[in-house]
């Protein structure tokens, strides 16, 4: 297995542009990957319960994110390993386990976020929602058809981002919300404690759970940026990845809370829809379907790119057909959409689920830290070993908590 635990400098170190390119695709591939279908449903339906004390669950569950990515990124790209091999190291067989469990997630999550996308089309084309999945799913494909997949990948994503947040902060001048409660309630929550974890462990699931903790970090081994005169820029790229799921956590949540705030009720089938249609009319409705498609074909992508990272530890043959292997996942997840559904059951469970693979793969993580077979003579620093352990204990309670209460509900 190859693996550089050298101090020399990385791959692209030379060309400043390439590896600035490589650290921002990994930030948004991370980014948009949490920002999902799911991600704006969970965010409206959450705001709708919570109303400005969502704004506490949002800070909560961000400092949780920030220890798990730092922790995370950062010794996956000093190992020059991918988590699962890391955690085969720390306890033999242990990788194999969660590769499985995050490829039925990412697999789980793929359906939903195909049938996203194709809402999304539906909204601002007409097409069925079939249809649209199918174009989505085509576009996502085309992709990996290129020999330069990894580079067309982070552009196209990076844009997407963009076009995402800046709309989004149109619909939250519309709905003009009352920011200065929100900032209140970030600290003074007025809400039961069991709605209040319930929405905490969904958050951090949904954006550091599953294959979306592993996205930027995998990402950032294909381009090459390993070692530790990389570790600066990969700590300051693990924090903008979580930036940018904050940027749109926050500003989605704002544009929902100004929209309540003034009476509107929101339909119960799709919340998200109703923010915009409520804040800027037919516009806004259009702008819905633009959001929804840009969110649900970058997870599409980073779903299907990140799982089948994870499917390399079963085979080296998959590794050198990585491409076709993508399309293949996003195949699969666009005909079991049009030819079954959504299961939505599923999706909730696996939501859940995702908050448990976190304590999962962050805790080997940890323990290989301080692996010398893993990291080399580097040392971890004690601070972010203190901050990950945190994590990972809230995290299993939570989660715990969480899965109980669907089970026995």
């Amino acid at each position: 297995m190859e693996r550089d635990i050298s101090t020399q400098p990385y791959n692209i170190n030379e060309n400043t542009k390439a590896r600035r390119s490589a650290i921002l695709g990994a930030v948004f591939l991370m980014g948009l990957s949490a920002i999902g279908p799911g991600f704006l449903t969970q965010t409206t339906t959450f705001t709708m319960q919570l109303g400005a004390s969502f704004a506490f669950v949002i800070f909560l569950s961000i400092i949780l994110d920030l220890g798990a990515q730092l922790n995370i990124w950062r010794i996956i790209t000093i190992s020059n390993m991918r988590g699962q091999d890391i955690a085969n190291k720390v306890i033999p067989g242990l990788g194999y386990f969660i590769s499985i469990l995050v490829v039925m997630g990412g697999l789980a999550f793929n359906i939903g976020n195909v049938a996203g996308a194709g809402l999304g089309l539906n909204v601002f084309t007409g097409l069925s929602v079939e249809a649209g999945a199918m174009i989505s799913a085509a576009i996502a494909i085309a992709i990996f058809l290129f020999k330069e997949a990894g580079r067309i990948m982070d552009k196209f994503i990076q844009l997407a981002g963009i076009i995402m947040i800046f709309l989004t902060i149109y619909i939250v001048l519309q709905s003009d919300p009352p920011v200065g409660e929100a900032v209140y309630r970030t600290f003074v929550p007025d809400a039961p404690i069991s709605a209040l974890v319930l929405a905490t462990v969904t958050l951090v699931g949904g954006t550091v759970g599953g294959y979306i903790t592993f996205a930027g970090a995998h990402r950032l081994l294909d381009a090459g940026v390993h070692g530790k005169s990389a570790i600066r820029d990969v700590s300051n790229g693990s924090l903008m990845g979580i930036g940018v799921t904050a940027i749109m956590r926050v500003i989605l949540f704002l544009a929902a809370l100004g929209v309540i705030s003034q009476g509107f009720q929101l339909a119960a089938t799709n919340p998200v829809a109703s923010v915009f249609e409520h804040a800027a009319g037919n516009i806004g409705y259009l702008i819905f379907g633009v959001i929804m498609w840009a969110a649900a074909v970058t997870s599409v992508i980073g779903a299907a790119y990140t799982s089948v990272t994870f499917l390399r530890i079963f085979s080296s043959k998959i590794a050198e057909h990585q491409n076709k292997v993508i399309i293949a996942f996003i195949f699969i997840s666009t005909i079991v959409f049009v030819s079954i559904g959504r299961p939505v059951e599923i999706l909730i469970f696996v939501g859940a689920l995702n908050g448990l693979i976190l304590p999962l793969t962050l805790g080997p993580i940890l323990f290989a830290a301080y692996r010398k077979d893993v990291v080399g003579d580097y040392k971890h620093p004690v601070w972010q070993t203190v901050f990950g352990a945190i994590v990972v204990i809230v995290m299993t309670i939570l989660s715990v908590q969480t899965l109980y209460h669907y089970i026995a509900g």
